[in-house]
């Protein structure tokens, strides 16, 4: 067996490129939050020790920001027609702390009500809800853009029930 074979089976190879390069490269496509940079590179098979330091060289360089890259999330999210609860878990998912997401939303000047009903209205248009049917079909959708209930009844002007 050759020792590629052989390095193979055993596990990754070493990186033939710094865990700095690795990272600067990483944040070069595009905006990542530390935890994610931090999964990248000890995917890429970085160690530990190594990662650290090139995340801390990230940061001191402002190349890596959790606050801006939840800044961004959040834009984005609400360009592609998304809640509040949906942006939320989004930005949980990436590994942003929750102390980071309570301080964009507080910050932020949405009215995630009116933005909830130009969401229902690019999606449906101006038509009444006229069924049940309808009506349990439209709410759903908004559920999963992360709307909560309030929002889509008032996106919805619904006030009444069937």
């Amino acid at each position: 067996m050759t020792d590629n074979a052989s390095k193979k089976k055993q596990g990754k190879t070493r990186p033939k490129k710094s865990v700095k390069e690795a990272a600067v490269g990483y944040l070069s496509r595009r905006d990542h939050a530390e935890k994610e940079l931090r999964q990248k590179l000890k995917n890429s098979g970085y160690r530990g020790e190594e990662i650290d330091q090139a995340i801390d060289f990230c940061q001191d360089y402002n190349w890596l920001d959790d606050v801006r890259y939840a800044c961004i999330m959040m834009r984005n999210g609400i360009a592609k027609g998304w809640g509040e609860l949906r942006i939320k878990q989004e930005m949980e998912v990436k590994g942003i702390a929750s102390g980071i997401i309570d301080q964009i939303f507080e910050g932020a000047e949405t009215d995630w009500y009116e933005h909830a009903r130009d969401v229902a209205i690019r999606k449906f248009g101006q038509t009444a809800i006229d069924t049940p049917k309808e009506k349990a079909k439209r709410y759903r959708f908004m559920q999963y853009r992360g709307f909560n209930f309030d929002q889509i009844a008032y996106a919805f002007n619904q006030d009444e029930e069937y």
